[in-house]
């Protein structure tokens, strides 16, 4: 089977949509599939990752919000790049124009859209949630809801990872939504990793002696990531127990978090880390891993922060959810900075004992393996009857 994803939110400096993509590239062909990614860039290139598998840039203009990355603009070009290639399976990754692009494409391969992001949550809910309840934000963006439809009908298949986001689908009324999540790059996290004297070096940063506890965050600096709440709500805990919080990450929000770290005594910023070995030996030196986002339609990091044997305080919505342990983690009423924080002070209040469930955590490549089956069965409709 030749599987062509169109990606259209790949750069070479990106973070989990890169680490996803170079895994498929691997996990394809070692499956017995050709994978080909096409994505926008700089210039036009032709990558032979390995042998069946290829990386295809169509050059694009740069996206005017993030220059790291580029976006696609000529639909006839894009509609020669899969007409080349032939095709069994198109997979598109974002819902906006690539994927109007990709549905209004003449060839006969079977299409499918994997909901790589949820807007409604990451804007939407966001922006109203304050005033108005899901059901009321829902209905005055019916609009929304009557794109996403119109895709369940132009797409042979709807692919979401997280089995929150696929509920609000099918309650949308989307046909042909299928989950299957995702997973952790295999061999890579372990808390074999843990390494003391980084704590102790993280924690002095975060001026506390090595008696501290040191919370872990990481991901874009983006006002969906709700990083004030979180750096406010480590603040709030850490009047009654000495946490530490250590921020990775990089975005458009840099200088307004530098700032508000800058305020508070215990929290310090990373530059984002793409060396994978660095990164987990971090994560598993810290002692729990916190969350703020509710927009998440996998939370790989908390995956990540599983894997390395970290307890999870999440918020009660979203991919963050689905990742949330009884009796190991702590869960907390999503965007309420007061919830948040007695989350953490619970935490610290615990055993924090995430090791002994930190294996076996679902890697990518299982992921792989059932997203290739359902690609493989696509045709059959008693799939969907069923």
């Amino acid at each position: 089977m030749k599987i062509v994803e169109v990606c259209a939110f790949y750069a070479p400096q990106g973070g989990g949509v890169r680490t996803y993509i170079e895994r498929k590239l691997i996990a394809g062909p070692a499956a017995g599939h050709e994978i080909v990614v096409i994505v926008p860039g700089k210039e036009d290139r032709v990558e032979q990752v390995r042998p069946g598998s290829r990386l295809v840039t169509i050059a694009s203009p740069p996206f005017p919000l993030d220059r790291r990355y580029s976006y696609f603009d000529n639909e006839a070009k894009l509609h020669a790049a899969l007409d080349a290639e032939r095709p069994d399976v198109v997979e598109v990754s974002s819902q906006w124009r690539s994927c109007g692009m990709v549905a209004d494409w003449k060839g006969k391969a079977k299409r499918v859209l994997f909901m790589h992001s949820d807007p409604l949550s990451a804007y939407l809910y966001r922006w109203f949630g304050p005033i108005a309840e899901p059901a009321s934000i829902d209905a005055t963006f019916d609009m929304y809801w009557r794109y996403l439809r119109r895709l369940g009908q132009s797409f042979d298949c709807i692919v979401s990872a997280s089995a929150g986001l696929s509920g609000r689908l099918r309650a949308g009324g989307v046909a042909k939504v299928e989950t299957v999540p995702m997973g952790v790059e295999p061999g890579i996290f372990s808390p074999a990793h843990r390494d003391e004297k980084l704590r102790r070096d993280l924690l002095a940063r975060c001026s506390l002696g090595p008696d501290g506890l040191l919370l872990l965050a990481a991901g874009r600096l983006a006002p969906e990531k709700r990083w004030p709440m979180v750096i406010d709500a480590v603040a709030a805990a850490g009047y009654r127990q000495p946490i530490g919080l250590v921020l990775v990450g990089g975005g458009r929000q840099r200088a307004r978090i530098t700032r508000l770290m800058a305020a508070s005594p215990h929290t310090h910023l990373l530059a984002p880390i793409s060396d994978r070995a660095a990164m987990a030996r971090l994560m598993a030196s810290a002692d729990g891993l916190v969350h703020g986002c509710e927009a998440e339609t996998f939370c790989i990091v908390a995956a990540e922060a599983r894997a390395s044997g970290l307890p999870l305080i999440v918020p009660d919505a979203g991919g963050a959810a689905d990742q949330f342990r009884p009796g190991i983690d702590q869960i907390y009423a999503a965007a309420k900075p007061n919830a948040l924080a007695e989350a953490i002070l619970r935490w610290a209040g615990s055993d924090r004992k995430g090791a002994e469930a930190a294996l076996p955590v679902r890697t990518m490549d299982e992921h792989f393996v059932e997203l290739f089956r359902l690609y493989e069965h696509l045709g059959d409709e008693r799939r969907h009857a069923a």
